[in-house]
């Protein structure tokens, strides 16, 4: 009961990492327009991300134009588009294993096999975790070394909400599976020693005394 408890704490937080890669990736605010100068004209704010920029005016209205071409994208970018997709596809992959896997499903009959098959899917999360954080960090790496460029002062850009969320997404992928190899090596473990504790007791003489 434990461990069943503890493998749907997983799927929840797996999901949540999900979500927050999924809107990571599809929202424009990885870099915001900073406005730290003096004379500064703050009616528009230039929003950048994986796929479009959007200029926001101050009245509310929102226009938004998709890259040209993926080829005169940064490595940066061209990174971050590949990394996150396949952090989305490898933790939806590795939460649809953990359903199959879980203490609390009938989809496997065989108690020996779930362990293993928790254990792939939390390896699975924890590769979606640090696939997740790569992209977000090297942003933001970029974001803060060309802020500090004297250079570009004209040009600043700040971290958007997405690097954040991105941070918080792989945090929880990375805890989840974390927790479930944690739980699924347990399991494993004790599942085995009992198995084994029946075979040897079913494996004994028997002695009958008179």
């Amino acid at each position: 009961m434990g461990s069943s408890a503890i493998q749907m704490v997983c799927v929840t937080l797996g999901v949540l990492g999900l979500i927050g890669v999924i809107v990571c990736c599809a929202l424009p605010r990885w870099k915001v327009s900073s406005f730290t100068g003096a004379n500064i004209v703050t009616s528009q704010t230039t929003e950048e991300g994986l796929w479009m920029n959007c200029v926001v005016q101050s009245t509310g209205q929102q226009q938004c134009k998709k890259y040209d071409s993926l080829l005169v994208l940064p490595s940066d970018l061209q990174a971050a588009r590949a990394l996150t997709i396949i952090s989305c596809m490898l933790s939806s992959l590795s939460l649809l294993i953990l359903f199959c896997g879980a203490d609390f499903t009938t989809c496997v009959e065989n108690e020996d096999v779930k362990p293993k098959i928790s254990i792939a899917a939390g390896v699975g999360l924890l590769l979606a975790g640090i696939l997740a954080i790569i992209p977000v960090s090297w942003s933001a790496h970029i974001v803060v070394q060309n802020f500090n460029n004297p250079i570009n002062m004209s040009q600043r850009m700040e971290l958007g909400a997405c690097i954040f969320i991105g941070w918080a997404a792989g945090a929880l992928l990375l805890l989840a599976g974390g927790l479930l190899c944690c739980v699924s090596r347990s399991g494993s473990g004790s599942s085995g020693g009992t198995a084994k504790y029946y075979s040897n007791s079913a494996s004994a003489p028997s002695k009958n005394y008179v």
